[in-house]
């Protein structure tokens, strides 16, 4: 049996970027491995607060800790233009090689709408990630070899050019699934997946048409990462847990697709309705490290690969002291 790598999920809508950064390195110090920093414009309520620009938080993570780190998960669909995610990419990856990787998704009304374009349905959004991912692919692959690549394709134009700055070993692109047919898609393009908590049985069908896509991709699953982005709440207490949750995450316990919602103040109006009950089969809220324990335990049995934690409350340095003291020694694959 072998020590699973767990890392720690830091929550930029959360948090101002500089404390961020410090959690994430007190983090590491306490037993987490590696960083998962989360891309948002806007936070997904007022009271969150905060919502900084993640690549300059990657850099100062990069810097400040060790293990690996990246966006989970960065649209290269609408603020950005995939060659400037590429860029933006390419530089961590030449600064901290083989610790960064990519994460890649769709993206949120929330976050993507602040440029006021047009926001498409869901499966144009899909297929806007997709040739995406096929413009930074092509790229990264071209700029190691040395030449220029150009795209003309049916959402986005490149003209001839390269990455100038670029590392030997391009960065692990990980794409951000909860459905089959992406994630069959996903499989066929990228290195990896990214999901988030989900009944068993689910997540045994990501993976099933994510391995159908990495084979008919000529790429072997066994090789390629699965990584889970797992929302808890722990506190002293299971009613302090509760609060926290209540609090400083309602949106987890939102029982509908959150996509389409553009403001942080619709999601506080909608906030008013939720109930502690509504986060039932969402997310674990105990003050029981035993109960966290056995509860990521579960989706290691899974079989994934990296799991990052982010605990939904203020209270990080108590919960990554008592993680890393009670939890994290405990989990094995």
């Amino acid at each position: 049996m072998t020590q699973v790598e767990i890392g720690y999920a830091a929550m930029l809508a959360q948090f101002a970027p500089a404390e961020a950064v410090a959690l994430s390195a007190y983090a590491e110090a306490n037993g987490f491995t590696g960083t998962m920093a989360t891309d948002h414009f806007q936070p997904w309520v007022p009271a969150q607060g905060e919502s900084s620009f993640v690549w300059s938080v990657l850099a100062a993570v990069g810097e400040r800790t060790g293990a690996n780190f990246g966006p989970g998960v960065t649209a290269p669909t609408f603020r950005w233009h995939p060659a400037m995610v590429a860029q933006a990419s390419a530089t961590l990856a030449s600064m901290y090689p083989g610790r960064h990787w990519l994460g890649l998704g769709s993206g949120e009304a929330l976050n993507e709408h602040v440029m006021a374009a047009y926001w498409p349905e869901a499966p144009e959004r899909l297929n806007r990630m997709f040739e995406a991912i096929e413009i930074i692919s092509k790229l990264f692959s071209a700029s190691i070899a040395g030449r220029d690549f150009k795209h003309s394709g049916q959402y986005y134009k490149l003209e001839s050019t390269r990455l100038w700055s670029m590392p030997t070993v391009a960065p692990e692109i990980l794409v951000a699934t909860a459905g089959p047919i992406t994630a069959k898609r996903a499989g066929r393009v990228a290195d990896g997946l990214i999901t988030v908590e989900a009944p068993p049985e689910k997540i045994s069908m990501l993976f099933n048409r994510f391995n159908e896509g990495a084979r008919d991709g000529g790429k072997n699953p066994a090789t390629m990462p699965k990584v889970l982005q797992l929302h808890l709440s722990w506190a002293e207490s299971d009613e302090l847990a509760m609060i926290n949750a209540m609090q400083q995450w309602p949106n987890g316990a939102m029982r509908f697709p959150k996509a389409d919602i553009r403001s942080p103040y619709e999601f506080e109006q909608m906030a008013k309705m939720v109930r502690p009950e509504d986060f039932d089969g969402r997310m674990v809220i105990s003050a029981d490290p035993d109960v966290h324990r056995a509860y990521i335990q579960n989706y290691i049995n899974l079989g994934f690969d990296r799991i990052y934690l982010h605990n939904v409350g203020r209270n990080q340095r108590e919960w990554i002291d008592v993680f890393g003291r009670d939890v994290l020694p405990k989990l094995v694959r």
